[in-house]
């Protein structure tokens, strides 16, 4: 019997495109349903009744929720290609440590980066770019997170590409000329279809991001 697999998402969510790219990685077919995240749909509520939030995967009926885990049960339940963490234990502590700490550090900053103004938002800056700094260290000469092949930490960070842009233009700065070569990684990792496909158009998402501040009483 074929596997039936559908993704509950939200276009623009970073979240969700880690998602998109296990799966595109992985070969796996599925059936994408954009939710509405102000009227969520009954099966959101149903499948993900804790957290009711986006993305949750549905395999076979039955739902994975949080973006890391289902990467991970990506990874575990489709063995095509490469797999996304390494089989060292120390390694896999590691990968996951990273992928944690893109988590905790990296997507908190940058919401401030497009909410907040004057100290708080230079303050957001400076704290996004030593972040950066941090994954350079940890990337050293390797062309991928994972080593040779795309891995967890790469499909964990590089959704937030697509809002690197808007990014740029609300704080007024450069993520190149701090940190070249996190962009040279995420353009490497652009050549792969799985991501290009996966990513947003980051002028669409500025888009998105400028209805955010309104709603939000930024501007």
């Amino acid at each position: 019997m074929a596997d039936e697999v559908t993704l509950l998402d939200f276009w623009a969510s970073p979240f969700g495109i880690r998602v998109r790219i296990a799966l595109a990685e992985k070969g796996v077919k599925y059936e994408y349903s954009e939710q509405n995240l102000k009227n969520k749909s009954a099966l959101l509520l149903q499948m993900n009744p804790v957290y009711k939030k986006i993305p949750t995967l549905i395999h076979n009926g039955r739902s994975v929720c949080e973006s890391l885990i289902i990467v991970q049960y990506v990874d575990d339940a489709w063995k095509a290609n490469a797999p996304f963490l390494p089989s060292d234990p120390h390694q896999r502590a590691q990968t996951r440590f990273w992928a944690d700490f893109i988590d905790k550090k990296v997507f908190e900053i940058t919401k401030k980066i497009w909410t907040a103004k004057g100290e708080e938002l230079e303050g957001a800056k400076k704290d996004f770019i030593e972040c950066l700094k941090l994954l350079e260290g940890e990337l050293g000469e390797k062309p991928y997170f994972g080593g040779e092949n795309l891995g967890y930490v790469d499909v964990a960070f590089v959704p937030f590409y697509c809002w690197f842009y808007a990014y740029e233009t609300c704080g007024k700065f450069s993520i190149e000329a701090e940190c070249p070569k996190i962009i040279a990684w995420a353009k490497r990792c652009m050549k792969k279809e799985s991501v290009s496909r996966s990513l947003e158009d980051p002028k669409k998402v500025y888009e998105f991001v400028l209805e955010l501040r309104k709603r939000l009483g930024v501007d």
